[in-house]
C-alpha cells in the first residue's frame, strides 16, 4: 500500500492487525504494529523492554543543504518523547509543573476570551474553514501564552513549527526543503533568545529553563531548553488542533450526536471530548526499540526490533468497547489510551480537554444550528496529529 493513503485511513490494517494472531509486521512503517488495546497497554506499562529512543524517527530525512540551514543553531537535542529513565523525568519535571491542573486553571479566562473571540468572528462570517479559523488558532495562541511568548511572534513560531514537522514527515523537493529548515533556524533562534530572556519568568519557557539549567547554560544546555520548548510548542498545539477537528467532524456528521449535545451539554459535553479523543485520536501512534529479546502477543522479538504503538487501533478495539467503530457520545465512560498511558502518559491532556471544553459550550450556546457545508472531508496524510485537512462549516 502507499504510504500516503496508510496515512488518511489506517483503520483496515489496523483492523486486520487486531484479527491476526500475534504481531503484524508492516513495511510502510518499518515496524511491528501493536494493534490490540491490552497489548498496547501492556507495552506502555514497560519502559524498560521498550525504549522511547526513536519515538519520532523521521519518514524523510532531509538533505544535506536542508541540514545545512541548521548548524550552528540551538537545538537538535533529546526531547520529552523520545528519551527514557533518569533524562525523561528530567525532560517531564517542568511540563508536569507548568501544565499542572492549577496553572491551566489561572490560564482559563485566557482561553475563553480568546475562544469567545474567535467564535465571534466565525459566526460574523455566516460560515467558514474551522480548522484554519478556529482549530489551529487557538491552541496555538494559547500555548504561545503559556510560554509567555510575545503574541506578535506565535505566528511565526507556529508556522515554523509547521515546518519541522513537514520537514521530518512529508517528502518534499530540494528548494522547499532549504526553505523549511531555514524557518525552523528562524524558530530555534526565536525560542532560544524567548528562553535568556525567561529565567525568572513564571511561565512554562522559565520551568523549562530553570529545570534543564540551574546555573549559566551551557550549549549543550542551551539545545535542550531550545529543543523541548520547540517540543512543547507543537504539542501544546497540534493534538489540540487535531481533536478540535475531529470532535466537531463527528459531531456534525451525525446530526442525532450534535443534537444530543445541545439538549444535555452539562452531561454531554465531557464525553463527547473523551469519546472524540478515543475514536479518532490525534496521534495514532509513536515507535517503541524492544531493549531484550522478548515475546509480545506470541511474537518473538530481538534486541532492536521495532514496535508501532497504535493508540488509535486500541480505541477500535472491540475486546475493550461495545461498537468500537461507532462514534457515541452516550457510551459509558471508560478509559482509553488516546494521551497514552504510564510516564509517558500526556502531561498537556488536561489542558487540551479544557479547550475542547471551552469550544463546545460556546458552540452549543452560539451556533446551535451548526452544520457540515461540505461531507467531503479527507485526512491529513500523517499517523502524528491526525485530522481534518479542511473542515467547511456553515449555520
Amino acid at each position: 500500500m502507499d504510504r500516503q493513503a496508510l496515512y488518511r485511513d489506517p483503520y483496515p490494517l489496523y483492523a486486520r492487525a487486531r484479527a491476526a494472531p500475534g504481531l503484524t509486521f508492516v513495511e510502510e512503517l518499518d515496524a511491528w504494529l501493536v494493534a490490540r488495546h491490552d497489548d498496547v497497554r501492556e507495552v506502555l506499562s514497560r519502559p524498560g523492554d521498550f525504549s522511547s529512543k526513536g519515538a519520532l524517527r523521521p519518514d524523510v530525512i532531509p538533505g544535506p543543504r536542508a541540514f545545512a540551514e541548521l548548524a550552528g543553531v540551538p537545538g537538535g537535542a533529546p526531547v520529552v518523547l523520545s528519551t527514557d529513565g533518569e533524562a525523561h523525568q528530567r525532560y517531564r519535571r517542568p511540563l508536569t509543573r507548568g501544565l499542572s491542573p492549577a496553572r491551566v486553571s489561572a490560564a482559563l479566562p485566557f482561553v475563553a476570551a480568546t475562544a469567545a473571540e474567535l467564535v465571534a468572528a466565525f459566526a460574523k462570517a455566516g460560515g467558514g474553514e474551522w480548522m484554519s479559523a478556529y482549530a489551529r488558532p487557538l491552541p496555538a495562541t494559547v500555548i504561545g501564552h503559556l510560554l509567555g511568548l510575545d503574541p506578535a511572534d506565535v505566528p511565526t513560531a507556529i508556522r515554523g513549527g509547521g515546518r519541522a514537522e513537514d520537514l521530518l514527515f512529508t517528502p518534499m523537493p530540494e528548494e522547499e526543503q532549504i526553505a523549511a529548515a531555514r524557518e525552523v533556524a528562524a524558530l530555534r533562534r526565536l525560542l532560544a533568545a524567548h528562553a535568556d530572556r525567561s529565567r525568572a519568568a513564571a511561565n512554562l519557557t522559565g520551568e523549562v529553563v530553570r529545570a534543564l539549567a540551574p546555573g549559566e547554560p551551557t550549549a549543550a544546555q542551551r539545545d535542550e531548553i531550545a529543543s523541548n520548548v520547540e517540543n512543547v510548542m507543537l504539542a501544546g498545539h497540534l493534538t489540540t488542533t487535531a481533536l478540535l477537528g475531529s470532535v466537531v467532524h463527528r459531531l456534525l456528521r451525525d446530526r442525532r450526536q450534535w443534537e444530543l449535545l445541545c439538549a444535555r451539554p452539562d452531561e454531554l459535553i465531557p464525553a463527547a471530548i473523551e469519546e472524540a479523543a478515543r475514536y479518532e485520536s490525534p496521534v495514532q501512534g509513536f515507535r517503541r526499540r524492544v531493549t531484550r529479546p522478548l515475546t509480545l502477543a506470541g511474537t518473538p522479538l530481538a534486541e532492536g526490533a521495532t514496535v508501532f504503538v497504535s493508540y488509535a487501533s486500541a480505541g477500535r478495539d472491540a475486546a475493550a468497547y461495545e461498537r468500537p467503530d461507532d462514534f457515541d457520545i452516550t457510551r459509558p465512560r471508560g478509559r482509553h489510551l488516546a494521551f497514552g498511558h504510564g510516564v509517558h502518559g500526556c502531561p498537556g491532556a488536561f489542558l487540551a480537554r479544557e479547550q475542547l471544553r471551552v469550544t463546545l459550550e460556546l458552540l452549543v450556546g452560539e451556533l446551535p444550528g451548526l452544520r457540515l457545508a461540505r461531507r467531503d472531508v479527507t485526512m491529513a496524510a500523517t499517523l502524528i496529529h491526525r485530522a481534518p485537512e479542511e473542515l467547511h462549516l456553515t449555520w
